[in-house]
């Protein structure tokens, strides 16, 4: 047998010093990715001067931009009682017990049992007997090789990742409270014009009735006046739907129930600020999505240290006391008492390949981690672009579309007089009408593509722009109150 104990001695040395080779070789966190940015925006470019672009407010309300009472009362509503923010609050705050629980493990457990039992011992004429136990158990597992170290630091990453996706959370809605208010304002606009239209229509109407019952106009031109009346007024019906749809959409952004809902129709409508982008490589401090995947990137470069240390073995220094009597008088009396206090090793020598599995599963998490992080850069980027190229150009078509209206309004002028006076048909002033109510319609409509356009580049950037970092936000802010 002594052959056979020194080679187990052997085999069990070599193992161990195995298990400390491979904790030499763990390696450390893998430095975070840097993509490569631009110096600046390829659609920024053009935007000149600097001096007219909006600022922003300094308590990071980037809504009060479109100076706008109403939509600034709504976002606080929101902060208040939206429940897609308060559910995503509560997902940081299971972020924050997590890492709770990580953080734990830094310390001893210390246990405690008491208990009772009878029963007879093996034997002729032995006595039933009773027997009472109370015991304490500590232990404490050492990070000697970091592995606890690690899973807080996965745990904070994750917790910091839950931030910025609430953060996250919060700027989406935010934008699409703003995007829908927006549009609501300009579909008001848009029911005011086809008032306006349907009023015209109809005294262009009543003037072609009069001028057939003097014998001057034919049927015919009566009925192309009703015809277009008639028009008018389901158009005009139908921006009822729209408008409707829209409160009830502002409604549940505002965590209100739908059919306790309304808003005025106001007159007028908000600026189009002109945002400017800043420099590209703001991005990555402003989005708090990006913030959110670089967080993954971490905890997934974590779980790689934390799969590599299963290799290794884990040391537990235990302590335990207690006492055993057969009556309660003494249970705690010196002769019954015992304890025990020592170390103990345990290590995994063979799993079939599962450590290897979990390992390899951790680098391809993290190689995903990565490349979903350096995608949504790349669409941020695109984002930006995008937004900067439809500011900029939707400005220059509104110019356009308003000289559009106004040849449009004296074709109008022109075709009626002619009317009036005998000396052109009815075809031409509705032809005319026509040509101006959807050039009308076509300034709106462009109204309310370059309010999706500033909207959508200010969640582009994060919410906030220029060169300026944003203030950094409470990750609870507003939710859940």
């Amino acid at each position: 047998m002594k052959p056979f104990v020194r080679s187990a001695a052997r085999g069990a040395g070599a193992g161990l010093a195995a298990l400390l080779l491979a904790a030499c070789a763990a390696r450390a966190p893998m430095p975070a990715p840097r993509p490569r940015l631009p110096a600046r925006y390829a659609a920024d470019q053009a935007w000149q001067p600097v001096a007219a672009a909006a600022r922003m407010p300094a308590d990071g309300a980037w809504w009060q931009v479109f100076g706008d009472p109403t939509l600034d009362a709504l976002q606080r509503r929101l902060l208040r009682r939206n429940q897609s923010l308060a559910a995503q609050l509560a997902s940081y705050q299971q972020a924050q017990a997590a890492l709770r629980q990580a953080q734990a493990a830094y310390l001893p457990v210390l246990n405690t049992s008491a208990g009772a039992t009878r029963g007879q011992a093996a034997g002729i004429g032995a006595r039933p007997g009773s027997q009472l136990q109370a015991q304490l158990q500590a232990s404490w597992e050492p990070d000697l090789w970091g592995r606890v170290r690690l899973q807080v630091q996965q745990g904070r990453a994750r917790l910091q990742a839950s931030a910025d996706t609430l953060r996250y959370t919060r700027l989406s809605l935010q934008a699409n409270l703003a995007l829908s208010y927006l549009q609501l304002r300009t579909v008001d606009a848009q029911i005011r014009l086809a008032d306006d239209t349907v009023r015209d229509y109809a005294t262009a109407l009543q003037l072609t009735r009069s001028r057939y019952a003097a014998g001057v106009d034919t049927a015919a031109g009566v009925a192309q006046a009703r015809t277009q009346w008639l028009g008018a007024q389901a158009a005009r019906t139908d921006l009822d739907v729209t408008r409707r749809q829209l409160l009830d959409a502002i409604a549940v952004l505002a965590g209100q129930p739908a059919a306790a809902f309304a808003l005025p129709m106001q007159a007028g409508l908000p600026p189009v600020p002109r945002i400017p982008a800043g420099v590209p490589a703001t991005l990555l401090v402003r989005r708090p999505d990006l913030a959110a995947a670089l967080r993954s990137v971490q905890a997934a470069n974590a779980q790689i240290g934390i799969d590599q240390r299963a290799w290794l073995p884990t040391i537990t220094l235990g302590a335990n006391g207690g006492s055993q009597a057969a009556a309660l008088a003494s249970l705690f009396s010196a002769p019954s008492l015992y304890w025990s206090l020592g170390p103990s090793l345990a290590a995994t020598l063979f799993d079939g390949g599962l450590r290897s599995a979990q390992l390899a599963a951790s680098r391809a998490a993290y190689r995903g981690a990565v490349a979903t992080y350096r995608q949504d850069v790349l669409q941020a980027m695109q984002q930006v672009e995008d937004n900067l190229a439809a500011q900029r150009i939707l400005a220059h078509e509104a110019r356009q579309q308003r000289e559009v209206v106004q040849a449009a309004e004296l074709s109008l002028r022109l075709a009626t007089r002619q009317y009036e006076a005998g000396t052109a048909s009815y075809l031409n002033v509705l032809t005319a009408q026509t040509t101006a109510t959807q050039a009308r319609n076509a300034l709106l409509g462009l109204r309310n593509r370059r309010y999706v356009a500033a909207v959508n580049l200010i969640a582009a950037l994060g919410g906030a722009w220029g060169a300026a970092p944003p203030t950094p936000a409470t990750a609870q802010s507003g939710a859940g109150q």
